[in-house]
């Protein structure tokens, strides 16, 4: 029997700070694990809220999840400004902020998306002291947060994605059971192939892409580049049999997973990572197959590539968004538009 907890998106720790300095990105542990339908943490509707920002991929498949799952109106959310503060915030440098009122450098004007922080009854302004509250001192969204007992629920996205999936109904779900897709079958044989498709999607795709553009060292950023590209055309190949999605004629977890790094391709990654190798665009298959998500219910709503492009550029050494690729459709526009792809 499979584990449904099994969410293959953690990072081996082992000698972590030795990597870290040696040049080579490794991601941290989430601290909140806790899991809807516990005995704290009841299946009911209106009772959880996410904090998240639309540029982080992490973010966004959980808020993928919240959309094609049908719980917009029943899980609220709040929305952090793309960039994080600056070495002139009093609250530090860094840090996730709930500031609506706050400029974009790239559209010259506020984000409509951003949001204030409304769940906790306290206004905060910094995400981190969501965490202080309860005496942490993590700073990482996606948080799941819940509204009645004032209590961070989980910051793990691969868990809360599981746990909206499998409560769906309970927690109020405005879709039936033929709109709603099932990310995570009650088969044990599909389950085996969503695991290993999570395993590589985010050893070499989802934390590859992290691996390549924040590693500073050559040698550790070539096997990050390989990889990643390596997995593109396997996965480009699994999907030339004409299937839609990864496993088959169904949405899963693991197209959910996948989709936000393709996403954010060829508009961002392919110059912020170094990951400029090829477009999803020069892979026909997955081109069409990021099309066809791209076009489900409520998944054009999950993300922005204005948060996306503002948020990874807004980070860099002069604070430049650059303003290619082009393409005969601009982004987001273009995955609208599967015939652009040549095979």
């Amino acid at each position: 029997m499979t584990n449904p907890t099994n969410t293959s998106t953690e990072e081996d720790q082992t000698n972590a700070a030795a990597r870290r300095k040696s040049g080579e990105f490794v991601r941290g542990v989430s601290g909140f694990r806790g899991q809807i339908g516990d005995r704290d943490f009841p299946a009911e509707p209106n009772r959880y809220h996410l904090f998240v920002a639309l540029n982080c991929p992490w973010c966004h498949r959980v808020v993928l999840a919240r959309n094609v799952l049908g719980l917009q109106d029943v899980i609220s959310m709040d929305v952090a400004f793309p960039n994080r503060t600056g070495d002139d915030d009093p609250a530090g440098a860094g840090l996730w902020e709930f500031s609506p009122d706050r400029v974009a450098s790239l559209t010259g004007e506020t984000l409509p998306e951003c949001t204030r922080e409304t769940a906790t009854g306290e206004g905060f302004r910094i995400a981190k002291d969501i965490y202080r509250a309860e005496g942490a001192s993590e700073q990482s969204v996606p948080i799941l947060y819940d509204k009645h007992s004032k209590r961070i629920v989980n910051n793990e996205s691969a868990e809360i994605i599981r746990m909206l999936d499998r409560h769906a109904v309970a927690l109020g779900s405005g879709l039936d059971d033929q709109q709603r897709p099932v990310l995570y079958p009650e088969d044990d044989a599909l389950r085996d192939k969503i695991d290993q498709l999570n395993e590589l999607i985010y050893t070499n795709i989802n934390n590859g892409a992290y691996k390549a553009g924040f590693s500073s060292d050559q040698a550790v950023y070539q096997k990050a580049f390989e990889a990643y590209f390596e997995t593109l055309a396997s996965l480009n190949d699994l999907l030339s049999d004409g299937r839609p999605f990864l496993t088959g004629e169904d949405f899963t977890d693991a197209d959910l997973r996948l989709f936000p790094t393709l996403y954010r391709h060829d508009p961002v990654y392919y110059v912020r990572m170094k990951l400029n190798g090829a477009k999803i665009l020069d892979y026909p298959y997955l081109w069409q197959w990021l099309c066809r998500v791209y076009a489900l219910e409520g998944v054009a709503e999950s993300g922005s590539l204005i948060h996306c492009r503002q948020g990874y550029f807004g980070r860099s050494w002069n604070n430049v968004v650059p303003l290619g690729p082009f393409t005969p459709k601009p982004y987001p526009e273009a995955y609208r538009n599967p015939g652009l792809a040549r095979f």
